[in-house]
């Protein structure tokens, strides 16, 4: 996963505002750091999204939305 695809599935799971919200407020037990400290110090974007992902308890449907036809994901909201 790639930052820019950490960034599509934030938004495409939690929304614009949201979703950055969550990266910069909520910290994630697993890694004791938000979502942009957690990239910031050099963690891979999957690790980080696999946390934000355990800890807003998604779908399973939502954890792999990154690696869904972008054309579907548009479709989806």
């Amino acid at each position: 996963m790639k930052h820019s695809e950490f960034w599509r599935a934030v938004e495409a799971v939690h929304g614009s505002a949201h979703g950055r919200s969550l990266a910069q407020d909520l910290v994630l037990t697993a890694l004791g750091a938000t979502c942009v400290e957690a990239l910031a110090r050099g963690e891979a974007p999957r690790q980080v999204w696999d946390a934000l992902c355990d800890e807003t308890d998604v779908t399973e449907a939502d954890r792999w939305v990154y690696r869904a036809d972008p054309r579907r994901r548009s479709r989806r909201r």
